[in-house]
């Protein structure tokens, strides 16, 4: 068989699935495992690589409005890539090529493959997503044994959790100029790590928000896990937070309790990692109940000490 992934998630599903050796072109933003990163290229974005935060939600903004694309399928490298089966997703067209374009391309090529939507909103699809790609990809074995570690992993998070007496209020903001909350799998998370997540709301996409709704939840943690952004990125916009003058009064940044992530390693990317995603917030909020995860990063805190305020 021959893959062609149109999603990072859905890269590392079909590696997870041990389909790599079968995976022939991916996306530009595909980067793990870290074998994938030679393949061959299908799509490209249309967003400058420099763009600022706010420069990229004005432009995503401009051209969703318009109808007009984010990304780009390279349609000579899909047809020399003969692929049988394309993964793909319908939840998001910030994340992806859009599906109707997708199919179209499906549609001109001489094999006419087959083309499987991912579209999860909570963890539970994210695994009936893996058990999708398994069985068009006849790896429905392991599938079910993927599917089973990973909701091995959950269960052992939850039940540490439900042990606990005091949930801290938690702020996941998934971009920061201007800031969105989370949304989608990401709430659902906070509260399985044994948080509360006072602005998202499960199942539900993230959105934006006015920064006075930060100020009003004055959560006892704030997380920074900007979609598409990597730790050091993500600090870049560090600044436009402290530039408020709200920001030093604020609970999470007052008790030290202001840590970024790797977005889009983890949190924004809705495959086999979100599990990993689960066990480093439960670890930032619970150390003494939930031990760090050999192999995962932890949150990392944005203030070593008040001083650096």
């Amino acid at each position: 068989m021959r893959i062609v992934s149109l999603l990072p998630s859905a890269t590392e599903i079909v590696c997870l699935l041990g389909l790599q050796d079968q995976l022939v072109g991916v996306t530009h933003e595909c980067d793990y495992p870290a074998g994938v990163l030679d393949l061959p290229k299908v799509t490209k974005t249309l967003i400058p690589h420099d763009a600022s935060s706010r420069e990229i939600d004005g432009l995503v903004r401009e051209r969703l409005s318009g109808a007009k694309a984010l990304y780009s399928l390279n349609m000579p490298v899909l047809e020399e890539l003969k692929p049988d089966l394309i993964v793909t997703q319908v939840l998001c067209d910030v994340c992806a090529v859009a599906d109707e374009e997708v199919r179209e391309a499906a549609c001109s090529l001489p094999n006419q493959p087959q083309v499987v939507n991912l579209e999860p909103t909570c963890l539970e699809e994210v695994f009936q997503c893996i058990d999708l790609v398994a069985a068009a990809s006849g790896r429905e074995a392991e599938g079910r044994e993927a599917v089973l570690g990973l909701r091995a992993r959950v269960a052992e998070v939850a039940s540490r959790s439900e042990q606990l007496i005091e949930r801290p209020t938690v702020a996941v903001l998934e971009w920061i100029d201007p800031p969105f909350c989370s949304g989608h799998w990401t709430p659902e998370i906070v509260r399985l790590a044994g948080g509360k997540e006072v602005l998202g709301l499960e199942g539900e996409a993230s959105r934006t928000i006015d920064w006075s709704h930060v100020v009003a939840a004055n959560p006892d943690v704030l997380l920074l896990a900007c979609c598409g952004f990597d730790v050091d990125r993500t600090l870049e916009d560090l600044p436009i937070l402290e530039a408020h003058p709200e920001w030093k009064s604020l609970k999470a940044v007052q008790q030290g309790k202001v840590y970024v992530v790797d977005g889009s390693a983890y949190f924004s990317r809705p495959g086999p990692r979100l599990v990993d995603s689960l066990e480093i917030i439960a670890h930032c909020l619970h150390p003494q109940t939930h031990p760090p995860v050999s192999g995962l990063p932890i949150a990392r805190p944005v203030y070593a000490d008040s001083s650096t305020l």
